[in-house]
């Protein structure tokens, strides 16, 4: 087949594309720069912005199934920008699927669409979406699900995957914020609950969406639905950290705050940098510190049954992958 992978040169969007190139598929990339990488896997690039309508509907054009990867990410920054790129920019994908009767979408959500600031424990795809969000990031992403999601229909099978704290090899998010806090000294726990957490490694992730599109078809029970994803593997949060930390050849984080000061701290710098409008991220936000301090993992046995998703790369296989990569980076 033919898969158009919005976000191509990311870090779960590359390895989508390697895997779909690996099985003999033909992939086309939209994204806004040019990758190396892509074109030494035979992959064609189309720049241009999700943003813009017809950019998506030119790169869609042939493809029979789309996996719409690239969102606007981060935890801070202006609302129209993160509106422009997750929830614009998924209304042209939805839009370019049904101008060039493209009938399959995989969609790329989060778990944090879910996310109210407590404890989420087993959590399946039942949980309701919170009555307010603490972030850009969380509110666009809920809204373009809702729209995938309301698009399924007999000419378009939707669906949406919430992989959890994607990591591995080739991160340009997760991994490089943990080492770069550590090394910079301001990496600290919040809290002193053993709280669990799952995460995915990203070949886990990838999979997935090959998976979900593979099982994807007008009226397959795939379509109209959205899956968490995960490693099935949910341990401590700061334990995670520290492995991952380990795995660089850093210490562990020993260092520590209670929630409430991380909050505090969350609040008072979002007010500083919203009112000096100070470039970069602030060092805590309100939605970090409810992250950091609560427990989030979740009942993947509606992927597993749905459309046959098993997490093939464990978190002690996916850490030595990481630990080489990592050498090897210096």
């Amino acid at each position: 087949m033919k898969a158009l992978v919005t976000g191509g040169g990311g870090f779960l969007g590359g390895v989508i594309v390697r895997m779909l190139r690996e099985r003999g598929d033909e992939v086309v990339s939209l994204s806004r720069g040019e990758y190396s990488a892509l074109a030494k896997l035979g992959v064609e690039q189309v720049g241009g912005d999700l943003a813009d309508r017809g950019a998506v509907v030119r790169a869609a054009r042939g493809c029979d199934i789309v996996f719409h990867v690239a969102a606007k990410a981060g935890v801070w920054g202006e609302l129209e920008e993160y509106r422009l790129a997750n929830v614009t920019g998924t209304e042209n994908v939805i839009h370019a699927c049904r101008m060039n009767g493209i009938g399959r979408l995989v969609h790329t959500s989060s778990p944090s669409v879910v996310f109210a600031g407590r404890d989420i424990e087993g959590g399946d795809e039942s949980l309701p979406y919170p009555e307010r969000f603490e972030a850009h990031y969380p509110l666009t992403k809920a809204l373009a699900e809702q729209l995938v999601l309301a698009a399924n229909s007999p000419e378009l099978a939707t669906t949406a995957l919430r992989p959890h704290l994607i990591w591995g090899p080739g991160d340009n998010h997760l991994v490089p914020r943990i080492i770069g806090r550590a090394k910079s000294g301001r990496l600290r726990r919040i809290g002193s609950r053993p709280c669990p957490v799952d995460t995915v490694y990203v070949d886990n992730a990838a999979e997935a969406h090959l998976q979900a599109g593979d099982a994807l078809y007008p009226g397959s029970p795939v379509g109209g639905r959205a899956y968490f994803i995960s490693n099935g593997e949910p341990i401590p949060l700061w334990e995670m950290v520290n492995r991952i930390l380990a795995a660089a050849g850093l210490p562990p984080v020993e260092k520590s705050v209670s929630p409430r000061v991380a909050y505090a701290a969350g609040v008072l710098c979002e007010a500083v940098w919203g009112a000096l409008r100070l470039g970069g991220e602030p060092p805590m936000t309100r939605f970090v510190a409810h992250e950091l301090a609560t427990a989030h993992w979740f009942d993947i046995t509606a992927a597993r049954r749905d459309f046959g998703y098993e997490p093939r790369v464990s978190i002690g296989e996916g850490l030595v992958r990481l630990k080489g990569w990592l050498a090897k980076k210096g």
